[in-house]
């Protein structure tokens, strides 16, 4: 594998709607194969600012992989190879709770898991060692509140705090999953966030989530009867991400 000669100050990790980082700058690419096997696509790395950033698309640049088909083990293994410590997830969700409608950009604190059949653990092969992380926090506290206070000194809007339900997918759910999960305490609903969050934790790698608000869940908008289109998922995306350059260059700035 072909490691980085230089430490990554942040790798981020793209997801429906963002397939690059526009702004890197002397981007250079790398396709490194770990031991999980490869990764979604090629890891691109330049620099934002003077500081080295990793960018990775989640789904591939072209989004050929459903969500339960991603290597997430091979994504984060390729990161830190190339030498990433801190990896900021972004993921394109919909909106559970009032606070949440589309357009909105959320850093949520909690998750709920209701994926199922996905490799979530780096304990999966025979021999390797079994793990028991804390996973209580799912994201690194340092990392969020870094995340938070950049909003604040960028002037980006964010949401702080929030629970995260995680589904199978790749189709979008019922309104009664939706309304099970908002019983259950979720605030936004994804495909996505797990088994990534988990399995960051287990590499040992900082880890946060920034959630873009892409639409409402089934049944949780004003209009019940609403069908959600993917032009207006890449839409409201589009418009949320806006605040995204900016947010990013205040994290680096620490």
């Amino acid at each position: 594998m072909n490691v980085a000669a230089a430490p990554i100050d942040l790798a981020v990790i793209g997801g429906t709607g963002l397939y690059q980082l526009a702004d890197l700058q002397d981007v250079e690419s790398h396709q490194p194969v770990t031991r999980y096997g490869a990764p979604s696509g090629p890891v691109r790395i330049g620099t934002l600012d003077g500081h080295r950033v990793a960018f990775l698309a989640r789904h591939g640049e072209g989004h050929s992989l459903p969500p339960h088909q991603i290597n997430y083990r091979a994504n984060l293994a390729a990161l830190q190879a190339l030498g990433a410590q801190r990896v900021l997830a972004l993921n394109t969700v919909g909106g559970i709770t009032e606070r949440f409608g589309p357009r909105v950009l959320g850093c949520p604190d909690q998750l709920i898991d209701y994926t199922w059949g996905r490799i979530s653990t780096l304990c999966e092969e025979p021999g390797t060692e079994v793990l028991h992380v804390d996973f209580g926090e799912p994201y690194t506290r340092s990392l969020r509140e870094a995340v938070v206070a950049a909003a604040a000194r960028a002037g980006v809007a964010l949401v702080d705090g929030g629970c995260y339900g995680a589904t199978q997918g790749p189709r979008l759910e019922t309104r009664a999953e939706i309304a099970r999960m908002k019983r259950d305490g979720c605030d936004l609903v994804g495909m996505t966030g797990m088994p990534e969050a988990g399995l960051a934790r287990e590499f040992g790698l900082d880890y946060a989530c920034l959630a873009i608000v892409a639409n409402w869940a089934a049944g949780a908008g004003q209009d019940p009867d609403e069908v959600i289109t993917l032009q207006d998922v890449l839409d409201n995306v589009a418009a949320a991400s806006s605040g995204l350059p900016p947010l990013l260059r205040a994290v680096l700035a620490g």
